[in-house]
């Protein structure tokens, strides 16, 4: 075979499978296209065939309408030309998975994005010791060690209490971090109505529809002022400091993310209060994870290489930095 994955190709819009003749999470239409999860930095519209999980196609289906879906479920494998495939999961949001590709004697782990903390949402992270293992570095620095989650929401929780006149307006990715905070402030015994901005509904209403239960949500836009003093109001960030929220009853600004670690991403989004919670693994969820696959090699994207690549050499793991454009972390 002579170098190791001389089979799969990283081009900037995407990985080429070369004996599948198909691409992972490429950023353009392709004939055939292997997707990880439903995010928009890595799922797009108008491939030919698209390989996912159910959960994943279901995803884009609402997103970008009818797809030419091949779905693999959790614990099947497929093949696709010369290559076997399976679908393992990652943990990051409702279906998405790591790719597993066997060509040649070889493994490969395509991760997508992934996480290790409990999500009520989705199937946990599973390690998958492989050749190779591609994996994301958002949060690919020392300084990032997320704290506990559910003491991230017993902060909101007490805000809450403190100042019942006032609700808190939480700005939260659409697709998964929404649904997945809910569920946590369900299971910290907090089961009042949620308020939610429109734009949250489709998805909020697909997740239920897979099992997902989200208790009560209300819409914004049904609700008056003195409807909503006391309670939870989830947006997507871009909303928070829109004038949509000038109809909310003094709200307190919230922003659940990774990046609320840093004080000076919270201050340029005025957020009063942030919340540290990731669907990205922290550093040291990036290190053990590594540990565990024990690749030979480490292909590393999607944001702070650097750091990542010179711990792989101290570990003597040979490591490169993978240049794909369009990867973003869709405010985590």
């Amino acid at each position: 075979m002579g170098r190791l994955g001389s089979w799969i190709e990283p081009f900037p819009e995407g990985i080429y499978v070369r004996p599948a003749d198909a691409w992972v999470d490429p950023s353009d239409a392709k004939a055939k296209a292997l997707v990880t999860h439903g995010h928009a930095d890595h799922a797009r519209g108008g491939h030919g065939e698209v390989w996912a999980t159910p959960e994943t196609l279901a995803i884009m289906g609402v997103r970008y309408g009818e797809q030419n879906a091949r779905p693999v479920a959790f614990g099947e494998s497929t093949r696709i030309g010369e290559v076997d495939v399976s679908f393992v999961p990652a943990g990051h949001v409702l279906g998405s998975a790591q790719i597993v590709l066997e060509f040649g004697g070889e493994r490969v782990v395509v991760s997508g994005d992934y996480k290790r903390r409990p999500d009520p949402t989705c199937a946990p992270f599973v390690p998958v010791p492989c050749d190779i293992f591609i994996t994301e570095a958002t949060f690919g620095l020392p300084v990032f060690r997320h704290p506990d989650t559910g003491s991230e929401v017993d902060k909101l929780l007490q805000r809450l209490h403190d100042e019942p006149d006032r609700c808190i307006l939480i700005g939260a990715y659409a697709l998964g971090k929404a649904q997945r905070l809910i569920c946590e402030i369900r299971n910290r015994g907090h089961h009042d109505p949620i308020y939610y901005h429109g734009a949250l509904e489709r998805l909020c209403r697909l997740y239920e529809e897979l099992g997902v239960p989200l208790g009560e949500l209300r819409h914004c836009g049904e609700a008056t002022k003195a409807e909503m003093a006391g309670h939870i109001v989830i947006c997507p960030p871009g909303q928070l400091n829109d004038r949509w929220s000038r109809r909310l009853p003094d709200p307190v600004t919230a922003m659940a993310s990774g990046w609320m670690r840093i004080r000076q991403r919270a201050r340029q989004r005025n957020v009063e209060l942030p919340l540290i919670v990731s669907d990205h693994a922290d550093w040291d969820e990036l290190t053990q994870t590594i540990r565990e696959v024990a690749p030979k090699e480490v292909w590393i994207t999607h944001g702070r290489e650097d750091a990542l690549m010179h711990w792989c050499m101290t570990h003597q793991i040979k490591a490169r930095e993978l240049n794909l454009v369009g990867y973003e972390d869709e405010d985590d």
